[in-house]
C-alpha cells in the first residue's frame, strides 16, 4: 500500500491530509498561511510540516507516491502557477520547487478545479463521469469533469464559471473588473445585493429591513418564515442561478451538478427553488440531477491527493 498527501492551499491557512492509496483520509491538520515577504515561506513551511508529521509517525519516505496540492490561481500543466494574488506569488514551477523541498513528486491544480475533483472522486459527484460543482461562496467557483477527467483548460484558467456574464447592462464592476458576473449575482454576496436593490424598490413590509449587516443566511431565514419581501428575492436568485446552471449544462451535458460553498447550507430548499427555472432554461436533451457537495472544507485536500494518484498510482 501507498501512501501521500494533498494539500489545499488557502489565503488564511493551508489544510494538509494524509491519505492512502485508495483515498481513504487517514489524518488532517492545519498550519498557518504566512503571506509575509511576498509568500516566500508559504511552501517551506508546508515541506517542513509534512516531513515533521512524517518523522512523529515513524513514515518511510518510500511509502510516499507524491503529493498534490491546490493553490488560488490558475496552473498549467507543466505546474507553472501564473500569479496567486491573494498570497503574493507571480509566475514561478511550484511542482518543481515543492518536490525539491520535500524529495517527493508533485502534481498541482487550481483550488475550485481540485475541489471539484475531490467531490468527482469522494463526494457528491461520485459514480459519474460527468460533472459541473459550483461553490456558491463570497464568490463563485468551480470545476468541471468530462468523460472524467477534470478540466485545466490551456492556461489553467478552465471553469472560472463565476466570470461568465449573465447580465450585460450592469452597471457596477465585478471583482475581476467586468460587469455583470455570475459572481455578482450568484454569490452569497451577491444574493445580499439582491436583497438591497429588491428592498430600495419596493415599500414592503420586511424583516430585512431591521437588519444592519445582512447575510445569505438572513435571506433564507426570512424566506423559510414567510417574509414575502425574502421570498421575491430569493425567486429572483433561483431565477439567475437556473439560467446561468442552464446554459452552462447546455454545453456540458453533465449527469450531475453539485452545488457547494456557503450558499449550499440552505440546502433541499435552494435545490427546490433553482430546479424549475433551470428546466426553462436548460437545452431540453440534458437531463441533469442536483446534488449538494459532501466533503465540506475536506474536497480540496481529496482532489489534490487525486492529482497525485492520477499521476504517481501505479
Amino acid at each position: 500500500m501507498k501512501y501521500g498527501f494533498g494539500i489545499d492551499l488557502g489565503g488564511t491557512t493551508v489544510k494538509i491530509a494524509y491519505f492512502d492509496e485508495t483515498g481513504k483520509m487517514l489524518d488532517k491538520w492545519e498550519i498557518p498561511t504566512v503571506k509575509d515577504n511576498g509568500g516566500a515561506q508559504i511552501l517551506p513551511d508546508i515541506a517542513a510540516s509534512i516531513k515533521q508529521y512524517m518523522e512523529k509517525n515513524a513514515i518511510a519516505a518510500d511509502s510516499i507516491l507524491g503529493l498534490g496540492i491546490g493553490v488560488p490561481g490558475p496552473v498549467d500543466s507543466k505546474g507553472v502557477v501564473n500569479k496567486c494574488v491573494n498570497l503574493g506569488w507571480g509566475v514561478f514551477n511550484i511542482t518543481k520547487e515543492l518536490s525539491d523541498l520535500t524529495g517527493f513528486p508533485v502534481k498541482a491544480g487550481n483550488d475550485a478545479n481540485v475541489a471539484a475533483l475531490g467531490e468527482f472522486w469522494k463526494g457528491g459527484g461520485q459514480d459519474c463521469d460527468n460533472m459541473i460543482f459550483a461553490t456558491l461562496g463570497t464568490g463563485v467557483g468551480g470545476g468541471i469533469i468530462i468523460e472524467g477527467k477534470l478540466l485545466h483548460g490551456a492556461h489553467g484558467a478552465g471553469a472560472e464559471i463565476g466570470h461568465m456574464v449573465l447580465n450585460r447592462n450592469e452597471t457596477e464592476k465585478c471583482g475581476c473588473g467586468k460587469r455583470g458576473c455570475v459572481e455578482q449575482y450568484c454569490s452569497a454576496t451577491g444574493i445580499v445585493m439582491l436583497a438591497k436593490r429588491h428592498l430600495a424598490a419596493v415599500e414592503a413590509d420586511s424583516s430585512l429591513r431591521a437588519l444592519d449587516n445582512m447575510t445569505c443566511k438572513d435571506i433564507f431565514d426570512a424566506g423559510k418564515a414567510g417574509d414575502k419581501v425574502a421570498l421575491e428575492v430569493l425567486d429572483q436568485y433561483y431565477a439567475l442561478l437556473g439560467e446561468f446552471l442552464g446554459s452552462l449544462c447546455s454545453v456540458i451535458d453533465p449527469e450531475i451538478v453539485v452545488l457547494g460553498g456557503g450558499v449550499s447550507k440552505a440546502g433541499d430548499i435552494l435545490l427546490r427553488g433553482v430546479e424549475p427555472y433551470f428546466r426553462k432554461y436548460v437545452f431540453h436533451g440534458v437531463t441533469a440531477k442536483f446534488t449538494l457537495a459532501s466533503l465540506g472544507n475536506d474536497a480540496g485536500a481529496y482532489g489534490a491527493f487525486k492529482l497525485a494518484v492520477d499521476a504517481f498510482g501505479a
